[in-house]
């Protein structure tokens, strides 16, 4: 599972998860990618999940690049546990996803075994996902300027 190696404070506030994603939303190594197209947690298992679906795959042919890490702590307290007594521990590390974050790309490999290979992962996230070219993205782009 992925996990920060240290982190300056244990516990964090949950935050919020308003607007568009401002950076991460261009395919920068790969051919094609998943955006995501609502805003989520997105767990450190569920990455590692979408990561063994997409490999398996395509047979270990090509390279894959995971664009997001979980480095918020999720705190929870037990069940049946009166109200107060401070946070609850650590029980799992999230990455926040906003819609329009590329998550995962893929290149070396034909473009319908990456859009299938990509299709597997995204049933493995708790997001609405599209799979996306680079040329999509760049299209979308290139009109503004």
């Amino acid at each position: 599972m992925l996990m920060p190696k240290r982190v300056k404070r244990r516990k964090q506030f949950r935050g919020t998860m308003r607007g568009k994603a401002l950076r991460g939303n261009k395919i920068t190594n790969g051919e094609f990618g998943i955006v995501a197209l609502e805003p989520a947690w997105i767990k450190s298992n569920q990455i590692e999940a979408a990561r063994i679906a997409m490999t398996r795959y395509i047979k270990r042919g090509g390279k894959v690049w995971i664009k997001i890490f979980p480095d918020k702590p999720v705190t929870a307290k037990p069940a049946e546990t009166r109200m107060g007594s401070g946070k609850g521990t650590l029980e799992y590390w999230v990455a926040v996803v906003k819609p329009g974050r590329v998550m995962f790309e893929i290149s070396g490999v034909p473009e319908e075994t990456a859009r299938e290979a990509l299709r597997l992962a995204t049933h493995k996230l708790p997001v609405k996902c599209k799979v996306v070219s680079r040329a999509d993205l760049e299209g979308g782009a290139s009109s503004e300027e």
